[in-house]
């Protein structure tokens, strides 16, 4: 057990609020409160169980039901399921996931940043500072989930915010995570679905706001993707992110969304809009004590746009390969740098990719 959990606060008596301030003061990156199980905390990429005691229904019904709004528990009861933003003042701020399970009800808590971090300090590519260089086209963030995608994507919007003097910012979130105050940009951030119905709704509004740069916390649906690639295409800075490992798979997952006799023109729609792909994955290190940032980073040339819109999206990979020095990355490779640097141990790097890069 982590040194100094004889001061955790007990489940017996669950005190929400003390809970989360311990996750937060641990480094948790999530705190999971579940019928049945004692208080668990995700620490260094593992949940790890905090405390013996198991907790109840209505231990949590009583703790996390009055921090939800008169909106947020009418989701709640209609829908069996919501999601919402939980702040204590002084201690954090966390992003909340509330449902019911067949035990009874569960709940995740995800500890948000204080404030925007930078690339550097998240050890993040020097080159994915080049996103903030383009004024149009789409430009994709895309992980599995808890990789880091929503704090890669504050840390963009921070440096746009910083040196696109006199820009719009239009932010579509679910729901905000990070708040961007103005430096020197106007900066309006929109909450599906508290400010607005759905991101499809948002997206149409957003081509009516004025805005220089849209960011859209997820592209989860053929309207979105497409009224995205329209802006992008309109002399929008669209910034988007995607569930993807890779930016193959986020290309096939873009083309894929729409039926099969309107691929043909999402490709070119992509070819002419998709600027660059940032993948990223955090990997365990060898010593268990932190994880690793794995990426892949691919910048849309003449060459790759023929790629997308001729449906020979394979032959990507191998013109990154080629393009290493223009600040192109593979996962692949980025896995092995890893590996060849003593971060990442072998067997944990073969999960990913193939023995070729070893």
């Amino acid at each position: 057990m982590t040194q100094g959990m004889a001061t955790a606060p007990t489940a017996t008596m669950f005190i929400l609020t003390d809970w989360l301030t311990r996750a937060t003061q641990l480094h948790a990156s999530d705190a999971h409160f579940h019928t049945g199980y004692p208080p668990l905390f995700r620490l260094n990429g593992n949940i790890t169980p905090i405390s013996n005691e198991l907790l109840t229904d209505a231990l949590l019904r009583s703790e996390i039901l009055p921090i939800l709004n008169d909106s947020e528990k009418q989701t709640f009861l209609e829908r069996k399921d919501v999601d919402f933003t939980f702040e204590i003042p002084g201690t954090g701020r966390y992003r909340g996931s509330l449902f019911i399970g067949q035990s009874g009800i569960n709940a995740n808590f995800r500890i948000l940043a204080p404030e925007a971090s930078t690339l550097e300090a998240l050890s993040l590519p020097a080159e994915l500072a080049r996103f903030t260089q383009f004024h149009h086209g789409l430009l994709l963030v895309t992980g599995p989930a808890g990789s880091g995608k929503s704090t890669t994507l504050a840390a963009l919007i921070n440096l746009i915010n910083e040196q696109h003097q006199g820009s719009h910012i239009l932010t579509l979130e679910d729901p905000i995570e990070i708040i961007h105050r103005h430096r020197g940009c106007i900066v309006n951030q929109r909450q599906v679905p508290l400010h607005t119905e759905s991101y499809a709704r948002a997206m149409r509004a957003a081509l009516r706001e004025d805005p220089d740069v849209i960011v859209v916390g997820e592209m989860r649906d053929a309207e979105t993707i497409s009224l995205a690639m329209t802006a992008a295409e309109t002399g929008h800075l669209v910034i988007a992110t995607m569930h993807t490992t890779d930016a193959v798979k986020s290309i096939t997952r873009i083309v894929d969304s729409f039926p099969p006799d309107k691929q043909a023109q999402i490709r070119t729609m992509l070819a002419e809009s998709l600027q660059a792909v940032f993948s990223q994955l955090l990997l365990p290190t060898i010593d268990g004590k932190s994880r690793a940032l794995a990426y892949e980073l691919l910048f849309v040339n003449a060459a790759i746009a023929n790629m997308i819109k001729d449906r020979k999206t394979f032959q990507i990979p191998q013109v990154m390969q080629i393009g290493r020095a223009q600040g192109m990355m593979t996962l692949g490779l980025s896995i092995a740098d890893l590996v060849r640097n003593g971060r990442v141990s072998r067997e944990v790097a073969k999960k990913y990719v193939e023995d070729a890069y070893m």
